[in-house]
């Protein structure tokens, strides 16, 4: 039998002044913001232009607000509808966890929509710059979800096997580190290549038709290693809720990138 490795004794809690107390997910919540407002805003003005850094500055309070508000709605809706009938007041619980990627980008695009309508900012274009910069919240929130010790994969014999507190003594996959590595660091590569380019970057939507649609296979792949949520379990033709929420996003992914057009001639690189 190969020997697991056993779960490192991780504080969830990153901070703690008296009653006032920081968690780890908060952390990479409030990282992710700040370091992808700070990439998008020198990303807004390179051609086309997208608006102005100010614009970006503005946005970051809407797409705050889209994330929290839609995440947790669709965490309610997706995850967790018995509580809509049994207990509504716990759809406020915010401090009990419990968010949904694909609420929080459905209250982003909202909240994009609005406030490009507002300030009279290219939707297309403005949306390029934010979608290319999210991986770096999506991947720390997974490094969040392996420090909390939640959200285990499924069990395994490879060698690298670990043995959550929570899930049992079964050696399991650490699919937050999978999904940590493909939906952050390798699809924020692709997408800051793919807003660098200014080819690419002159098609309105390209950056962030290859956004949707590298998420949802990321996401995609993760969940084969990830153990489904204990509620649901498996779906139709054995899939998880969040393969079947990312295959609509892989879909539009597609369509964004194949309608894109250059709204001006690229200059050279």
């Amino acid at each position: 039998m190969i020997p697991a490795i056993l779960f490192p004794a991780f504080d969830p809690v990153a901070l703690a002044v008296g009653p006032f107390v920081v968690r780890w997910y908060a952390l990479a919540y409030i990282a992710g913001i700040v370091i992808g407002w700070q990439v998008a805003r020198r990303l807004i003005p390179k051609a086309p232009a997208a608006g102005t850094p100010e614009a970006m500055d503005d946005f970051v309070t809407w797409a705050t607000l889209g994330v929290i508000l839609g995440g947790r709605l669709g965490y309610v809706l997706f995850y967790r509808p018995d509580i809509i009938l049994s207990a509504p007041w716990e759809i406020l619980y915010l401090w009990h966890g419990g968010m949904s990627f694909h609420g929080g980008a459905a209250g982003v695009i909202i909240a994009l929509a609005l406030f490009c309508h507002r300030r009279g900012v290219p939707f297309l274009l403005f949306s390029d710059r934010v979608t290319s910069v999210v991986p770096v919240g999506l991947g720390l929130g997974r490094l969040a979800n392996f420090i909390n010790g939640e959200l285990w994969g499924r069990v395994t014999d490879v060698p690298w096997g670990m043995i959550f507190p929570h899930a049992g003594p079964e050696p399991r996959h650490p699919s937050q580190l999978y999904q940590a590595a493909l939906e952050g660091l390798v699809l924020f590569v692709i997408l800051q290549w793919i807003v660098r380019t200014p080819r690419l970057r002159a098609r309105p939507g390209f950056t962030a038709g290859a956004f949707l649609a590298g998420y949802g296979v990321a996401r995609i792949i993760g969940e084969l290693f990830r153990q489904p949520d204990v509620q649901l379990g498996f779906l139709v033709g054995g899939a998880t809720m969040g393969q079947l929420l990312s295959v609509p996003m892989v879909i539009a992914g597609i369509w964004l990138m194949a309608r894109s057009r250059p709204v001006v001639e690229a200059p050279a690189a």
